[in-house]
């Protein structure tokens, strides 16, 4: 566990920013973004995997991923999963990561009663280390009060726990 906490703040009302510095070189962070292979051991919480993880990395490609509890310890969350699509909308490597981010079922299909969001991430060069910022804009205030409620700030904060123990074993 790192002394690089997350900083969040709430812009505009609809628009969440979080940012946390990585011990790790930037390209190094950028490249956890981009394959499977990478993303399979950090993306989600804490006693969540990914036994789906296709991504096509590209502008207009998209990445489509199934996040399943392997935790019996999680109770009533175990065994659940969580489908969602990411379509990329630009990429510039490896400064800036830009994305609508879906939920959506295990054929792909969009859900749309739950909320998307506009994320860009920022990937910014400091030496040895990288601060990675996410900016994640939903279409109403109401909207991404629905996330905070279903737990989002708490999964983001385990899930770039879970990344920087991958970069440390990388390194």
């Amino acid at each position: 566990m790192s002394n690089h906490e997350i900083k969040s703040r709430v812009e505009n009302d609809n628009v969440l920013v979080l940012e946390r510095v990585f011990e790790a070189p930037r390209d190094l962070v950028f490249q956890m973004f981009k394959k499977a292979e990478h993303l399979k051991h950090w993306w989600g919480p804490n006693g969540w995997e990914l036994p789906v993880c296709h991504v096509d990395f590209r502008p207009g490609g998209t990445w489509h991923y199934c996040m399943k509890c392997m935790d019996k310890n999680q109770g009533e969350f175990y065994g659940m999963e969580s489908w969602g699509k990411v379509i990329y909308k630009e990429i510039i490597d490896p400064e800036m990561i830009m994305y609508t981010d879906y939920f959506s079922d295990a054929k792909g299909t969009i859900d749309e009663t739950l909320p998307a969001s506009e994320v860009k991430l920022e990937f910014i060069d400091m030496g040895e280390a990288t601060k990675l910022v996410n900016r994640s804009a939903y279409v109403s205030a109401d909207e991404l009060q629905k996330v905070m409620d279903m737990g989002m700030l708490e999964g983001i904060t385990e899930t770039w726990d879970r990344l920087e123990e991958h970069l440390n074993s990388l390194k």
